[in-house]
């Protein structure tokens, strides 16, 4: 597996922790729909919530959330459509980014983007 992929990885696996600590409850890792993938999927409150994971080493080339661009964003939907039909979903649902930064020392800082398109 390439290097960036490992740490999408390990980004998505502690986003995955920090929100499960923070009362969501995971279903679903890496949903797959023809060419678009969701990173996480998750309940909280009641609403379908599909996470998109940005790792980040620096903001020197722009925060994580910049790099979901309108493609991205179509894509997602596809995907998020199509899960909702797979399990008849019929309740409310939404859309976050989550950047994960590692700065120079190894520590790792999140910024959550609730709702962040549609």
């Amino acid at each position: 597996m390439a290097l960036h992929n490992d740490k999408g990885k390990e980004a998505e696996d502690l986003v995955k922790t920090w929100l499960s600590g923070k009362g969501y409850e995971f279903l679903d890792a890496n949903y797959r729909h023809r060419h678009a993938e969701i990173d996480l999927i998750f309940t909280y409150r009641g609403i379908l919530v599909f996470v998109e994971v940005k790792f980040r080493s620096g903001t020197g080339f722009g925060f994580a959330e910049e790099f979901v661009d309108a493609t991205k964003r179509k894509l997602l939907i596809k995907a998020a459509d199509h899960y909702i039909y797979e399990k008849d979903w019929h309740k409310d649902i939404r859309f976050d980014i989550v950047g994960v930064y590692r700065d120079r020392n190894g520590n790792v800082n999140f910024r959550h983007f609730e709702d962040a398109f549609y």
